[in-house]
């Protein structure tokens, strides 16, 4: 069985004009699997035929697999190739998937066939048949010792000259969210152009942009001031809207997970900044906080946010979660 691919690998082999006919894009992040989607639109089909042979489904279960099996068999049309992408994949009935097969056997070589799912199933041959096939590409969420290189890469994109302490200490502001860390590249792009780049650059930023919010919103919390923690969360959900509510939850559970490791980490008498794994400023600051909680209210305040994305999963008002959240924490 073939191991999965890479995003890395896979922009690899599309730079090198070794792209395939069918792939299966899967995991958490989103922002990298819409890169590379892009990324094979700009190599595979010109700007002037685009219309022509670049077609999107969306699954369901009443998707017919024999409409996209016939846009995928039609040759392009002032091009050469068509580019076929069916998405929420995990919404086709199993059954339909399997009327997938026979063009997974035969597939077309002027089409590349894309299936992106938050969800997969490799017992099922679907997904089985496309992995054994190599085409299978887990967008998985990176590691931490990843998210430096990526930071260089991305920057040289953006024709930034960066330097290594800078990467490290942006990392540690806005966390391993590759799509909050392009938001604040692309910030200091505009700011500096193609100047070079390096921690104080990164403090000036910082002061300005929403992930400094979390460290307010964090310090009236552990102090618990509601007034304040409401104001300071008002602030933020005005400059940044209610699409940016995810992006929020999911900075208010690293931060309390980093108070939570910085009091257990105090509490077997080490030394905390050293083992956060974040900048000197931002760990001194994890420990202020850290002073305004017990473990037993951490725990309860995972548990808090955890009730909190349920209510947001399911179309309860952004604002409103919010701000029972904090007022609970």
């Amino acid at each position: 069985m073939r191991a999965d691919l890479s995003p890395a690998q896979l922009v690899n082999l599309i730079r090198r004009g070794r792209l395939g006919m069918v792939y299966l894009f899967y995991g958490p992040d989103d922002f990298q699997i819409e890169r590379v989607l892009g990324l094979i639109r700009e190599t595979l089909i010109p700007e002037s035929a685009m219309d022509f042979n670049l077609q999107t489904f969306y699954g369901d279960k009443s998707t017919n697999p024999a409409d996209i099996i016939d846009s995928a068999r039609s040759f392009p049309f002032m091009a050469s190739n068509r580019l076929i992408i069916v998405r929420r994949t995990e919404e086709i009935s199993a059954s339909a998937l399997e009327a997938f097969l026979p063009y997974l056997d035969n597939p077309v070589e002027s089409t590349c066939l894309i299936f992106i799912t938050s969800r997969t199933d490799f017992k099922t041959r679907f997904y089985k048949r496309i992995r054994s096939m190599g085409g299978s590409v887990n967008f998985r969420q990176p590691y931490d010792n990843q998210v430096v290189p990526w930071i260089k890469r991305m920057a040289k994109e953006l024709g930034l000259t960066i330097s290594e302490e800078a990467c490290v200490y942006l990392q540690g502001i806005v966390g391993s969210r590759l799509r909050e860390i392009n938001s604040e590249l692309e910030k200091l792009s505009l700011r500096h152009g193609t100047g070079k780049i390096g921690v104080e650059e990164v403090k000036g930023l910082a002061i300005y942009s929403r992930v400094y919010t979390i460290f307010e919103l964090m310090d009236q919390i552990s102090l618990r001031q509601p007034s304040e923690s409401i104001s300071v969360l008002s602030r933020y959900m005005e400059e940044e809207g209610k699409d940016a509510v995810f992006g929020l939850m999911g900075m208010l559970n690293r931060q309390i997970r980093l108070i939570m490791r910085a009091k257990s980490i105090a509490g077997e008498g080490g030394q905390v900044a050293g083992k956060l794994g974040v900048p000197p400023f931002l760990a001194k600051k994890i420990v202020q906080q850290s002073q305004h909680w017990s473990l037993e209210s951490l725990e309860n305040a995972l548990d808090l946010l955890y009730r909190a994305d349920g209510r947001l999963k399911s179309g309860a008002r952004p604002r409103l979660v919010l701000e029972n959240l904090v007022l609970s924490f």
